[in-house]
Order: C-alpha cells, then structure tokens, then sequence
C-alpha cells in the first residue's frame, strides 16, 4: 500500500536546504512519497552542484490527483515563476491548496528569510499558516523525543513579550500541546512552565509570575499533567528537565537557547493546532555555508522520520 506523500516546500533559493535534503534522501530510507514543490531550474543547478543521481518526476498539477504515487520515490511540482517578492509564496499557496484538496496532511518547508518574505505582516511561517487555513490558536513546538520546547510567545522582540503574556495565551498553548502529544505519540506530556522572570520574583508591584501564571497552572492541574511557574536557571538542569516530555516558556530565546544548546540539530520545529503537520528542520538559510557541502542534515532527517512512522 502506497503512503501519503510528504509536501516539500524547499523555502528560500539561495539556502542549504538541497545540500540537506540530498544528502537526508541518501542516508535515511524513505518510505513515503516526496514531493518537491519549486522551481525546475533551481532544482536542476543544485542536482548539478551536488551530483545527486536519484530521479525525481515532474508531475502535472494539474492531474495530480489522478496521480498514483509510488513509495520512496521524489516527485516535482515545476514553479515556473520564481519573481523575487512572490516565490516563496507561490509555492506554499500550492502546498495548501493540495493540502485543502485532501492530497496530504503532511508539509515539510525549509528556511526562509522572514522580513522579505512577510515584509512585517507575519512574525514568521507558523502564524503565515496558521492565517491561511484560519486557525487562530497555534503552537510552535521545538520537538525531540526526550524533551520538546514551546514558547508562548514566538519572534517577538524582548520589549513586547510582556504585553502579550495572558491566561488565555498560555492556557491555550497547554490544550494544543496536551492534545497533539495523545492523538500522534499516544501518550499524555508531562508538562513544565517557566517563569518570566528572574527566580519567578519581581521587585515591582506586578508579578506576572504570580498574576498570571501561577493562577493558570493551578487552575488546570486536574485535567493536565502541569507544574509550574519554575525559573528559567534551573528548569533545564538534568534533574529538574528530565521530569517534563515539553517546556513551555514566556518567550523564544528563553527556551529555544538552553534546548539548542543540548539538542543542536536533533530537532523539528512543528506548527500545533493546523488540520495537518507542518514541519521546518531546526535552522536558518545559513548563508555563510552555501555550496560548501558542510550543512549538518540531522533536522531534515528527524522530520522526514517523523512523517515516515507517525500516522
């Protein structure tokens, strides 16, 4: 029996993202059908580049749903217009318009650069998908099987985190967290919320820790395996981090720098609450390592084994 396809939007023209994904299609089996929605030319000069030798298949958007797709192997959706302002946009608008047509629920993109791609109207590609399907409640789960991040707050500059703290917010990031981990890993997370502040205690008259938090968590523990607020110095400690399967934190760096700092590449970023997975590997364009084959492809291959045993 033939799997669903894998979507693949390779992302920004100019990245590692060919250099990974060559070099994850050699090292890993693949068992689901990939197909790779770019431009033709830009595909063909990085075949060239990387001597990649597997035969990819240009299929006709057009009767793709006819298409019967065969297991491990690679398929292209030729974007002919590769303008500058809209690429990247185009070949998403594709990913979902398949993706609403009941072709797959599975989408995999690479980096992008979000200024010029967003130019300032998303924060970045989980609240861009999240506005095309019209989901308003997301999460940005940092996912590894031995402990996955979340941050209530995505790319926000620091100034701003605090105003967008509320009850609501981090409820809701609890519930899409909760309900992903028992419908796709079959089991209930254990779940840990960092403080904002410094050892969960401010000097000033209001204390988001004890305002807003605190009154969040104790307020959902029966139905939830939550604890918290705990500070930020020492939630990520060996002892203390190997209680909870995901941590959310108040904003990005405060969680994204110390699991980095432990898990590198061994990580997938997944957009929570959309009515499929969209999966990013854990990394940016990398511009200063371009065509220099020194990409590490670890995050490509987590997320495509991820779609290969998760159902």
């Amino acid at each position: 029996m033939n799997s669903e396809p894998i979507l693949v939007v390779p992302g920004e023209k100019k990245s590692i993202f060919f250099e990974i994904f060559f070099k994850s299609t050699k090292s890993i089996k693949i068992i689901s059908p990939l197909i790779l929605i770019c431009n033709k030319r830009i595909l063909d000069n990085e075949i060239k580049k990387y001597k990649f030798r597997q035969k990819i298949e240009i299929i006709d958007l057009d009767k793709i749903l006819e298409k019967k797709f065969i297991n491990k192997k690679i398929y292209l959706i030729d974007i002919t217009n590769q303008k500058p302002k809209n690429y990247i946009q185009l070949c998403f608008k594709v990913a979902f318009k398949l993706i609403k047509k009941g072709l797959s629920k599975k989408l995999i993109n690479g980096p992008i650069n979000k200024s010029k791609t967003f130019k300032g109207k998303y924060l970045g590609v989980t609240e861009y998908v999240a506005k095309n399907f019209k989901q308003k409640n997301c999460a940005m789960l940092i996912y590894n099987e031995k402990l996955s991040v979340c941050p209530v707050t995505t790319h926000l500059p620091l100034k701003s985190v605090t105003k967008k703290i509320t009850k609501k917010l981090i409820r809701e990031k609890i519930e899409i967290i909760d309900h992903f981990f028992k419908k796709f890993l079959n089991f209930k997370p254990k779940i840990g919320i960092v403080g904002l502040n410094p050892h969960c205690e401010s000097i000033f008259q209001f204390n988001e820790d004890t305002k807003i938090i605190s009154p969040v968590v104790n307020s959902m523990k029966k139905k939830y395996w939550v604890r918290g607020p705990i500070p930020a110095d020492t939630i990520f400690l060996k002892n203390n981090r190997k209680k909870f399967n995901v941590i959310i934190g108040m904003y990005h760096d405060q969680v994204l720098t110390p699991f980095k700092t432990l898990f590198k590449y061994n990580a997938i970023n997944i957009t929570l609450g959309l009515p499929f997975i969209r999966i990013s590997p854990d990394h940016g364009i990398a511009e200063n390592i371009i065509g220099k084959n020194l990409a590490n492809p670890d995050s490509l291959i987590e997320a495509i084994k991820f779609f290969n045993y998760k159902k």
